[in-house]
């Protein structure tokens, strides 16, 4: 299976995509697994992050939605949260900067009262082929963004997190076997998935739950903002599914983790790769 050459510039636009991904706008039935949960998305505006916000939302919880700069996007994610009955707070910003990430979490207690569920979702990466083209400006923005946003977030949080909350930290099928031409993003997704590891075991005894999931090639705007055109084409093609995931398929394992069916899940990395095996 192949898409259609394409590229954008990066963070990319959902709506702009060929097709367009599926982030469960139509297809996604929730059932009150997060009935009056208070959440927070980062990156919410598209792709995983969007269908976790849609998901969230039909299965009862409020949700906030954090974003860069895609205003579109964002206010129709925002759209369909409303759409199911539930608060959508837009909180637009840069999660490199720690004061955004301290804010974002400030705005979300305002306007909510508390966080029960934390995803951290936002993420960036660009092909580079070789280590000589990636800029030392890119190198820290993308810790900065992947990984340094998480760490404070959490610790902005936890103070407004009570026992039975959960927090998630999206990872990558690269997190151990990383792709050369994503050496950056690779590296920061094995950082999520090690801190998470750290944070279960950390925060256990407040009856924190940390978990984080690890995605294989999902067709989202980061796609065609940043890799080649016959990068682009190919994606997702080598899988044993033979394609790539849609954002939809990823939002069912969100929803479980952030739900109270999952009260003795904490420390796990769930793989949602196509049949790409993670250690």
């Amino acid at each position: 299976m192949t898409q259609p050459r394409q590229q954008q510039q990066p963070p990319g636009v959902q709506s702009e995509m060929t097709p367009v991904p599926d982030c469960g706008e139509e297809s996604y039935r929730g059932s009150g697994r997060l009935e009056g949960k208070a959440t927070v998305i980062t990156g919410a505006d598209s792709g995983i992050g969007r269908a976790a916000a849609i998901a969230f939302a039909r299965e009862g919880a409020d949700v906030v939605i954090s974003y860069l700069s895609e205003d579109a996007d964002a206010q129709d994610t925002a759209r369909y949260v409303e759409e199911a009955g539930r608060r959508a707070v837009l909180v637009r910003g840069d999660l490199s900067d720690p004061q955004h990430c301290r804010d974002l979490v400030a705005r979300a207690v305002e306007e909510l009262g508390r966080i029960d569920v934390l995803v951290n979702n936002a993420a960036y990466q660009m092909s580079h082929p070789t280590l000589e083209e990636i800029s030392d400006e890119e190198w820290d923005h993308t810790i900065a963004t992947n990984f340094s946003a998480m760490f404070h977030l959490v610790k902005a949080a936890l103070p407004h997190m009570g026992e039975g909350g959960s927090i998630i930290g999206s990872s990558s099928v690269n997190s151990d076997s990383p792709s050369p031409d994503l050496a950056p993003y690779a590296a920061t997704k094995a950082a999520v998935a090690n801190f998470s590891a750290s944070l279960a075991q950390m925060l256990g005894s407040r009856g924190i739950r940390v978990n984080s999931v690890a995605p294989g090639p999902i067709w989202t705007p980061l796609i065609p903002a940043t890799m080649p055109e016959e990068k682009v084409e190919q994606f997702g093609a080598d899988t044993p599914l033979g394609r790539p995931g849609q954002p939809v398929e990823l939002a069912p394992v969100y929803v479980m983790l952030a739900s109270d069916e999952a009260s003795y899940v904490s420390g796990a990395r769930v793989a949602v790769t196509g049949g790409r095996p993670i250690l």
